[in-house]
């Protein structure tokens, strides 16, 4: 009977360890577990790089603007300039056309230093140098010192070498102390060193009209019809014509120092815009264009302000 319980024993743990080990080589279907309370995403700012700054144009030249009556060829003579110099500065295509409260640049693109402003924006490329010049006597890179046998034949050879290089020093300090003090200083230049021009008067007769920088911002000569005019001084005739109301046929030279002359009220004009003249040379003869008798109605003008002939011209 024991025989038979323990055989039975024995079976019963053999069956329970089978059926243990399949169910530990099963492998149960888990659900898959998400951690739903980390999965975010996260805003990445986005950094634009900064652009650089536009340039900065700032346009300072004179300007001016048109009044009623205004033509062009008054305004340049009014401020001294070629009118054709207008036209360029304003990009003007009919010299003509202008128009009441029109504001025209009267100063070519430079004047009174237009100013850009350029930033930088990198400082890739740029060369760095070192501001303390390297002075070579305190930086040696040669001849290296070589190991010698101690002697008093070595010893003395090394003194003298150095009273040698002493005594050369010396002397190219004095040499080069005294080009120093030998040369020249150099002088600024003169103020007089301004083209002075000589005045001729432009032609013979009577003062019948003289400066008075309301009606007459001149002198007004008279003579007789087809007398000759002269150039007062050398320079370029910017005008010639009679366009400008009030003056007739009339010739504009422009001179040294922003100076011009006007010869108006011409039976005829003799040379031609953008014409050199030279002083004295004939330039028109003497009429009554625009006038109620033969004369000439001389100007001097000084960056366009009218200036008295009388205290230019020659006494005669």
């Amino acid at each position: 009977m024991k025989q038979i319980n323990a055989k039975a024993s024995k079976n019963w743990v053999t069956i329970s360890v089978t059926l243990l080990l399949s169910a530990c080589a099963s492998t149960a279907n888990q659900a898959p577990v998400v951690e739903r309370s980390h999965d975010v995403i996260k805003e990445v700012p986005v950094v634009t790089p900064e652009t650089p700054a536009a340039k900065t144009v700032v346009d300072n030249r004179p300007t001016y603007t048109v009044k009623r009556g205004d033509t062009l060829l008054r305004i340049a003579f009014e401020l001294g300039l070629n009118y054709r110099d207008i036209v360029a500065w304003n990009n003007l295509s009919n010299p003509n056309d202008i128009k009441v409260d029109q504001v025209l640049y009267v100063g070519p693109p430079d004047a009174q230093g237009v100013a850009k402003a350029t930033p930088i924006t990198s400082t890739a490329n740029i060369e760095v140098r070192n501001l303390t010049p390297i002075n070579p006597s305190t930086n040696k890179t040669s001849p290296r010192g070589d190991k010698r046998a101690y002697s008093e034949a070595t010893l003395a050879e090394m003194q003298k070498s150095e009273q040698n290089a002493v005594a050369s020093t010396g002397n190219n300090t004095v040499a080069k102390a005294e080009v120093a003090a030998v040369k020249p200083v150099e002088k600024a230049p003169e103020k007089s060193a301004i083209e002075s021009i000589e005045w001729a008067w432009p032609t013979e007769g009577k003062i019948v009209a003289s400066f008075d920088d309301v009606r007459v911002k001149g002198v007004q000569i008279a003579g007789k019809s087809g007398q000759d005019i002269y150039a007062s001084a050398p320079g370029k005739v910017i005008y010639e014509g009679n366009a400008m109301r009030g003056y007739g046929n009339i010739v504009i030279i422009k001179h040294a120092n922003n100076y011009l002359t006007a010869y108006a009220f011409n039976k005829t004009n003799v040379v031609r815009e953008g014409q050199p003249v030279s002083k004295g040379q004939k330039i028109a003869e003497m009429g009554n264009t625009d006038t109620d008798s033969v004369k000439l109605h001389f100007e001097i003008r000084q960056a366009g302000k009218p200036v008295d002939p009388m205290k230019l011209l020659p006494a005669r």
